[in-house]
């Protein structure tokens, strides 16, 4: 970027999943929890956020650039429900508080099996081991899952294959609609292509865990695109999310 050029105000998340998206430009970067950025681009403190796909739904003030997501076709390994009860059984779920879009996910893959918890906040992550029923996202997902919990995985990304052979879009690029974006949208989507065409690098030089699981987790478990399954992934959880009372539910707009 020229100098002349101004600065976008960009925010993503301080996740091992995310480092692809933000290869190349971690210096202009905002990071900061799902949660937290949502809050910014409300406040309009942000230009553009990889937020919880949940955020747009809910929201109808943001666009999502076209191509470029978060998203898994089954296991997704980072977003799982550990619970030491039956699904059945569970009458209380406490939440990792960064967490949107995986709580509402969860939200609708137990109500499509007639289930409805009670949702709180985990008021610390030490207590984890320690509750009935957790849901944890990102790198403590995988942390705990890595440790060997006693508890059972709910792994949401194999149960939403499950229920709708798709693929579920955790996270996209929300971008402040009304505003100028054709040079931001251009930064974000050359950004991803980089470290796409770098991801092998990012495998073998990241720190996080192990070079086996890195390459197994950002290979595999995890993909970067939107095409026409993943928006039809999306459209299937917007109808859930109004099915079940989640909403109001608004419809996507892409951005290229």
């Amino acid at each position: 970027m020229s100098a002349d050029t101004p600065k976008f105000r960009i925010g993503s998340v301080p996740y091992l999943n995310a480092v692809p998206l933000t290869r190349g430009i971690e210096s202009e970067v905002i990071f900061a929890t799902p949660a937290r950025l949502a809050e910014m681009l409300r406040r309009d403190e942000l230009d553009a956020a990889l937020v919880s796909v949940t955020e747009v739904l809910l929201n109808d003030r943001y666009d999502i650039l076209d191509g470029v997501a978060i998203a898994s076709l089954g296991e997704v390994y980072s977003v799982l429900l550990a619970h030491c009860v039956p699904l059945e059984s569970i009458t209380e779920v406490f939440c990792d508080p960064a967490s949107l879009a995986s709580m509402n996910l969860l939200k609708v893959l137990l109500a499509e099996r007639g289930l409805k918890p009670e949702f709180k906040p985990l008021p610390d992550y030490d207590t984890a081991s320690q509750r009935d029923a957790v849901l944890l996202i990102g790198d403590r997902a995988i942390d705990f899952q890595r440790a060997t919990p006693v508890h059972e995985i709910f792994d949401l990304g194999t149960a939403w294959y499950e229920l709708t052979n798709l693929p579920f879009v955790y996270a996209v690029w929300a971008l402040r609609r009304g505003i100028e974006n054709k040079a931001l949208c251009r930064e974000l989507r050359e950004t991803k292509d980089f470290g796409m065409e770098t991801l092998d690098y990012l495998i073998e030089t990241r720190e996080e865990y192990d070079e086996d699981f890195r390459r197994d987790y950002l290979g595999w478990h995890v993909h970067y695109h939107l095409a026409e399954d993943e928006k039809r992934g999306i459209a299937k959880f917007a109808e859930l999310l109004q099915k079940h009372g989640f909403g109001p539910v608004y419809e996507p707009k892409y951005v290229s």
